[in-house]
Formats: structure tokens, sequence, C-alpha cells
């Protein structure tokens, strides 16, 4: 079933083991890691015809590059390899999924068709998932590779990276989790791998920061050591200011949080956590002095400055009177002022000069942690003669700079065709993008990750040498970074060299050991809570979820029994914006409506609250709503108590229920829920439709064009309900 490509001696190698047991794959970016999944779906859909294949990446532009490549190179019609992203609506992904042979998905747009019921496992006989270091915690492959394991009857994984981490204790994590059973380890020395590897010369480049770049960094640094002193004078933790990542800070931070929700509530503990704020803030600082450019450090405390005048966070406040960092702010100013940058800036100038220069068609790929930076590195950069430089960033908005994932593809096409030469990019471009004949990669900065300094590296050298510069900025955390990710990086080897020698992963869970079986249990969830844990739980327990828009509370069990469920946060939070009574007062629509509160954490310390009201609160809830209160500890108590309760209704009262269980308590809110039950309506387009109709009768007998009138209702929403009204009742 292949086309077009002719399969390495290393790739036939590894596909042998992946046809035989669950496996990982780590063989470094551009030789081929997606060809062997393409061998192996060719090899599974002529022993399983009747079956599909699931591939599964990270990002839109991912998936739709796997998609490309497939259709290149396997033998299939077009028609029978779709693409799901969440662009994509739910109806139509679960009919596309009928008729398709292979399909490529984000893994939580296919979390959510699981659970909704929109996929089934059982017909797959292959799951892929890229990028497989991301199966760690609550990342969406691990529950997925669960469900897989659970339900397939030839379950078959195959996962792909360049780079799974740096300790033996991720990498094994992954493996479980992914329930691998084989490891195939390449690397570049590899002899079955050498002949094709094409040589990247990596190019340190040291710059000195200037005496005014220094003065600033003295000033920083006092102002984070005296920070350092408060907290060790106020007697918590023992501290030193030589020695302190952002990594311990945060360790710092979630010690002294961890206390608080203990009860923990004195002077010296809250004071700690301002003035701890406070030095994370001036470590930021200096992390964008040192390693990335004035400009971004100008932002950052202008920024601050700015928020002190409006906020009441003390940390702010109190960070922004200090004199020393007022003194680095004086300084910072002036050298916007003298428009006078980091050093970085100007070599990287000359070596892109110098590259461009060698050969005019080059493409050049610039890495920086931060979106500030880019900006600023692609408007220097164009003000350089045959240079022509574009950002490349995330999604999410920060000032302007965001890219939709379809401004993104098209980006990378255009680099691709060159219509311009130099791309900057962020850590979204880092992973997994095929960009082809790209000549030269550019750290801005040295990053302590070992698995993103391959990923950055491998975006060269694909085709033929590549050149890998390197920006360091001298006796600054730049050369912490630099032999960080040196040193993991050669650990990562180590043990996946010894793994590799002594892989003994037993099957996380054998298919006998899945004794729950799917019940008849359903439970109504608001779609919102999907992300709470809860449901997954839920349906590691076989109960059915729906996943609706629910308007009263967030699971309904029965037609009687709708539960609010709230984190104590939450819970506390609730009560502070006032929205908790009004949800309340709305759960006494249901004959039994149950609050539950879960959480380990103390009540009465998480906001500036009386303890009063807090108990007054329950009181009234509890007295005078007549609705009880839970508490459970985690997801998995809340999940369990869910589904008893549900079965107890479902069994014992009613068989069946719908969503539209609440009981209306005027006329007016009869009308509403009628109209609220037609397909694509709901309770925020009936009220505009009985204003516009008056009565129930005359939306029933209105035109489509007539329904169209109101807003938010379009032409094929209004067909939809036209449909449903008129079409005859079939058993």
């Amino acid at each position: 079933m292949i086309k077009n490509f002719k399969p390495r001696l290393y790739q036939q190698t590894i596909f042998a083991t992946c046809a035989e047991k669950n496996t990982l794959v780590v063989l470094p970016t551009g030789l081929g890691k997606t060809f062997i999944f393409i061998m192996l779906a060719g090899h599974q859909l002529k022993k399983y015809p009747e079956k599909k294949i699931m591939f599964l990446g990270p990002t839109r532009p991912l998936i739709s590059q796997y998609h490309r490549t497939f259709k290149n190179h396997l033998e299939m019609d077009d028609s029978d390899m779709v693409v799901f992203t969440g662009h994509v609506p739910p109806e139509k992904r679960e009919k596309l999924a009928k008729h398709a042979k292979i399909i490529f998905s984000t893994p939580q747009g296919m979390e959510n068709d699981i659970i909704n019921n929109r996929i089934q496992l059982n017909e797959f006989s292959l799951l892929g998932f890229d990028e497989a270091h991301r199966a760690t915690g609550d990342y969406s492959y691990v529950w997925i590779a669960e469900q897989y394991m659970k339900k397939a009857k030839n379950p078959k994984i195959i996962a792909l990276t360049a780079s799974p981490g740096s300790k033996q204790e991720k990498i094994k994590e992954v493996a479980k989790n992914l329930f691998i059973e084989e490891i195939e380890v390449r690397t570049d020395s590899d002899p079955d791998v050498k002949p094709y590897i094409h040589e990247s010369k990596v190019n340190w480049i040291y710059v000195k920061l200037t005496k005014e770049f220094k003065d600033i960094k003295k000033y920083l640094e006092d102002c984070f050591k005296s920070k350092l002193k408060k907290i060790n004078e106020l007697g918590l933790l023992e501290t030193d200011a030589d020695n302190y990542s952002k990594k311990k800070l945060l360790g710092m931070q979630a010690e002294l949080q961890g206390r608080i929700s203990r009860g923990e509530r004195n002077f010296e503990i809250m004071k700690s956590i301002s003035v701890l704020a406070e030095a994370m803030k001036v470590h930021h600082a200096q992390e964008l002095l040192e390693t990335q450019s004035i400009s971004s450090l100008s932002k950052y405390m202008e920024g601050m400055v700015a928020k002190a005048r409006s906020t009441r966070v003390k940390a702010v406040k109190n960070l922004v009177r200090d004199l020393h960092f007022r003194a680095a702010l004086v300084k910072t100013r002036n050298l916007v002022e003298l428009k006078i940058e980091h050093p970085k800036i100007t070599e990287l100038n000359q070596i892109i000069k110098k590259e461009i220069k060698l050969n005019p068609k080059d493409k050049i790929i610039v890495f920086s942690q931060y979106r500030d930076s880019v900006s600023k590195i692609v408007d220097e950069l164009n003000k350089i003669e045959k240079i022509k430089a574009k950002v490349f960033v995330g999604q999410a908005k920060k000032r302007g700079t965001g890219l939709t994932q379809k401004k993104q593809i098209e980006l990378i096409k255009d680099f691709s065709e060159g219509k311009f030469n130099v791309i900057c990019m962020t850590s979204v471009g880092e992973e997994g993008l095929d960009i082809p004949s790209v000549n030269t990669v550019i750290f801005y900065e040295p990053i302590p990750s070992a698995i993103r300094t391959i990923q950055r590296k491998g975006r060269t050298g694909r085709h033929k040498k590549g050149k890998i510069y390197v920006l360091v900025a001298k006796n600054t955390r730049d050369e912490a970074y630099r032999w960080a990710a040196f040193h993991k990086e050669k650990r990562m080897h180590r043990i996946l060299g010894k793994l590799k020698k002594n892989f003994e992963m037993s099957k996380n869970k054998k298919l006998t050991d899945f004794t729950k079986k799917r019940e008849d249990i359903i439970i109504y969830s608001d779609y919102r809570e999907k992300g709470s844990g809860i449901i997954k739980k839920l349906i590691d327990m076989g109960v059915n979820i729906k996943l609706e828009k629910i308007d009263i509370g967030d699971y309904l069990l029965s037609s009687r029994v709708i539960i609010e469920h709230k984190t104590v946060p939450d819970f506390v939070d609730s009560i502070v914006d006032k929205r908790l009574m009004t949800q309340v007062k709305d759960m006494k629509k249901y004959d039994s409506p149950v609050i539950i509160i879960e959480g380990q954490e103390n009540l009465y310390t998480q906001r500036k609250i009386h303890p009063n009201v807090i108990q007054s609160t329950i009181a009234s809830i509890i007295v005078d709503y007549k609705i009880p209160v839970l508490y459970t500890k985690d997801d998995v108590e809340t999940a369990q108590i869910l589904k008893n309760m549900a079965r107890r209704e479902q069994e014992e009262r009613e068989t069946s229920f719908t969503l539209h269980s609440n009981k209306p308590l005027t006329k007016k809110e009869q009308q509403e829920y009628i109209v609220s039950s037609f397909p694509g309506v709901g309770p925020g387009l009936s009220e505009p439709l009985l204003e516009r109709f008056k009565t129930i009768k005359n939306i029933v007998n209105a035109k489509e064009k007539d329904l169209q009138q109101v807003n938010q209702i379009g032409k094929k929403k209004a067909k939809i309900i036209k449909d449903i009204v008129e079409e005859e009742y079939k058993k």
C-alpha cells in the first residue's frame, strides 16, 4: 500500500518490532518517524481490513501535515482519510468517522468524541501517538490509551518522539501510560542511521553585556537578594540568593501555600508569600535583561509601574517602591531612550546577513523564548536589505502577536515556498512541524530543556548539512542553561540505552484486568465539566456520559436529581461574587438537588471572608432551601458518589429520563422550557423566539424565512427546527 517511498533499513527494522508489540520509537528529528507509522498503518489495514486507524498529534498544523504525508505515500482514496479538529462540528465528525479508514485528530477533540460515544475505540486496530513524550499526568494521550486498551479487541499502539525526556522516571511513565512493550531507539551515531544523518554544526556565539547592562543587572541582583533575605529573617525558609532558580522559587511558593491550606495563616507566612511574589517578578526581570532585550525588560517593568497605580496587590506596589528596582527602572529607561539594545540583537543581525550573503536562497529559523523578543527581532531584521522576516507564535492573543492555527499553516506554506526567508518562532514551532530545506537554525538563547533543545536542532539538517548558532550572554543564566541542556541530553541517551537493553515493561493493565463493564447508567454532564477529571473517572466506572449544555447544575442524574459540583476554592469564590445563592434558587426546580464540595483544602482560609459568612451560607442552603451539602476529598470519591446516586435513581425510580427534566415553576417558564427543547435553540434563544412570535403555535407554524428574522437563527438552524416539527413520527 506504500507509494513514492522506499523504506530505509532502520525503518524496516523498527517496523518489524512495531508489528509485533506496542512500541515507543525514539528517532532523531528528520529521519522519518511518520513513515514508520505509514508502514504500520498499511500492515494493519491489510491484516484487519474491517478496522480503522487513528493518529493523534498535539496541534492542528501537525495533524494537517500528517494528513498530507499519508495522502502522498499511502495507496488509499482521499475520502478514506479525515482530519478532526475543533473546527469540525461534532455531528460532522461522527458522520465522517463511520466511513473513514484513517482518522487524524488532536487528542483533546478525540477525548470529547470518545466521552460522547461518537467514536467507538473497538473499531480501531492501530493507535498512533506523535510527540509521545507528552503522555504524562492528565494529558489526553494517557486517558485515550487506557480506554483503547480496554475496549479494542486487537489493540496496537505506536508512540513516536525525538526526545522522551532526560529522567528515567519520566521515560518509564510515558512507556507505562501508553502500554509500551518495547522501545526502539536510534541516535545519530547508530550504524544503520549514520548514513542518513546530515551533520549540523553547532556554533556557540558568546556576547558580552555592556557596562550599562551590567549596572542594571547589579541593581536587580541586589533587589532579588534583599527579598530572599527578608524571607529568611521571617524564619520560614533557608535561602541562598546565589543559587535560586525559578523552579526553586516555585517550590518555595508551593510549600508556603500548602501551609496556608492546612490552616497556618499567621503574619510570617502571609508576609513571606507576598515577598516571594516580589522575588519572582525580579527573577523574571533578570532573565529578560540577561537573555532577551532591553525593550522586553522595559515593557515588563513599565507594565508593573502602571499596574501599581490601580492594583491592591501589595507585592506589585512594594516592588515598584523598592529603591533597587527604581534605580534599575531609571537605567532601563535611559537605554530605551538612547536606543541601545542587547548585544545579541547586533550579533544576530550579523549572522543572518552573512548566511544570506553566502546563499541568497537560504531559509533561516530563529527561536526565542518570548513573544516580545520575537517581535523585536523581526522588526530589526526587516530593516536589513534582502531579509524578509515573519513572526510565528501561538494562538493566544498577546500584544497583537497571536496567530490562529489556520494562519500558522499558511505561514509555514509560504516559508516553504520561499515567499520570505527568515521565520522567528517561539516554542510553538519547536515540535514536529516539517519545514523542508531549512539551512540555518539560530537559538536566541540556550534553553535548559533537553527535549526542546533536540527539537530546535532538528529543524535543520534534514536533507543536507545545516548550521546551528546559539547566542550566549557571558556570565549570565545563558551559560547555566547551556550546560543544563547538555547534561540532560547526555543523560537521556544513557537512560534510553539502558532501557532498550533491559526493557521488561510489563503491560500496565491486561484486558482481563478491566472488570468494570459498561452499565446502563446515564449521567448528563455540563460540557464545561469535561476538564474536571470526574468525567473520565465515571467512564472508567462504566457510566454512560452525555455531555450537554446544562443551565442548572453540573450533573443530571435523573428527572429529580441535579448536582452542583464545586471545588473548595470555587465554593468560596461563589459566595463572594454572589452567584451561589442564585444557583441554589434555580436548583429548586428539581425535587432533589444536591451540592457537592470537593477538595481537602480549608474552606475558611481561601479568601479574606469571615467564617461566620461561610457557615451562615451553608446553613441557609441546608435549612432554608433543604438542599443537602456533601463533601468529597477528590474526583474519584465524587465520581463514585455520582455513580451510586444515579444507579439508585435509575434502577429504583425510573429507567429513562431526558435532559429537559426540571419542573418549570410558571407558565412563562413552561413555554420557554418547551421552545428550548427544539434542536439548536436552548434557553438562550427560547426567549427571543417567544418575544418575536408570541406563542409556541406561531413558532411551529412559522416559515423558515420568518424564523431567520430572529438573531442567531440562520438558514441551517431554521431548517433543522422545521424538520423536527414537520417530520412524521416513526417508532
